[in-house]
């Protein structure tokens, strides 16, 4: 029996949709990379565009809030020159009963070229993908607690800009694990890129039980988890996601696992702190060490135009 190929690849390995990080080999992801590298200069330019998609029409379809991800995915396509079409979820069809798979049919109708999804349902994106013209092309911005692959390949391109050699580093991904897309992301590309030391820390009921098999140390003392490490990943408290008490207080959450001087001390001393946002100060992360000199959290940010540019530009150049 044929091994099942990857949906989010073509018959030759080309990327042609974008749905998760898990599963994708080494080289797309340092594709990826590489391509993302070779946009950030766009941004510098008087004329702050490339032709790439010009005439291609892309739909932000943002079926749950976000500032930092829609406004960079509606940049980059912008900077590729395509023609971008936000979808207006609370006043669109959706909120009057139309399924989703009925929504992006007659969008597509509308000879739409590419989908970009954040979704509360995990999968949703993978469903659209499967039901979407050939060639149409999907990108998940994020769907439930599965995954956000974008925010784990803008993340790996922080991680390489300032340490540049993935086999030779430390990464403590320190909070709320257990409901993070962003997390998921992060870990599979870590792993993927040969990162030999991954931490995940956090209380023991934020922390998945899994994470063993993969690698990946579990740390439930701070200390420990963030000791000597080259990269500090925080995250926020997904409250939206959590049901039931799963902590004391957000105060007590910030004296046991907020990232502050003191702690951060523990780290290597060029050690980067990342952020994929918002940040919650006094909850997960210190204003000291968010706005310190170690904290790349608001280059991370432009980082991601140049990576949405990169997954965009390659997915519209490949057949599927």
């Amino acid at each position: 029996m044929a091994a099942r190929r990857n949906p989010q690849l073509n018959a030759h390995g080309e990327l042609i949709h974008l749905l998760s990080v898990e599963g994708l080999p080494r080289e797309v992801l340092t594709q990826i990379l590489d391509t993302a590298g070779t946009f950030l200069s766009v941004s510098e330019r008087e004329v702050k565009k490339v032709p790439l998609l010009r005439g291609k029409s892309v739909f932000n379809l943002f079926f749950e809030n976000s500032t930092r991800t829609r406004t960079t995915f509606e940049i980059a396509a912008k900077r590729l020159s395509a023609d971008v079409f936000n979808l207006d979820i609370a006043r669109s069809s959706t909120a009057k009963g139309e399924s989703l798979l009925d929504t992006i049919a007659n969008l597509s109708a509308m000879h739409a070229d590419m989908f970009v999804v954040r979704h509360s349902e995990s999968g949703a994106p993978h469903l659209i993908a499967q039901h979407c013209a050939p060639h149409v092309h999907v990108v998940n911005a994020g769907d439930g607690r599965h995954a956000h692959p974008t925010q784990g390949l803008l993340d790996m391109y922080t991680i390489r800009h300032y340490k540049r050699d993935f086999t030779r580093l430390s990464v403590a991904v320190v909070g709320d694990i257990v409901h993070s897309r962003v997390a998921r992301s992060d870990i599979h590309a870590l792993v993927t890129l040969g990162v030999p030391d991954i931490r995940a820390v956090g209380p023991k009921t934020l922390v998945p039980g899994d994470l063993a098999a993969m690698g990946v140390r579990v740390c439930h003392d701070m200390a420990e988890g963030i000791r000597d490490a080259d990269v500090v990943i925080m995250l926020r408290l997904q409250n939206e996601r959590m049901n039931g008490a799963m902590l004391p207080s957000a105060g007590e959450f910030f004296k046991t696992y907020g990232l502050t001087p003191g702690k951060l001390a523990l780290a290597r001393p060029d050690a980067i702190v990342m952020h994929p946002g918002p940040i919650n100060r006094g909850v997960e992360i210190d204003s000291a060490v968010a706005d310190g000199t170690q904290s790349v959290i608001l280059p991370q940010v432009g980082f991601g135009i140049a990576v949405r540019m990169a997954v965009m530009s390659m997915i519209a150049g490949n057949a599927a």
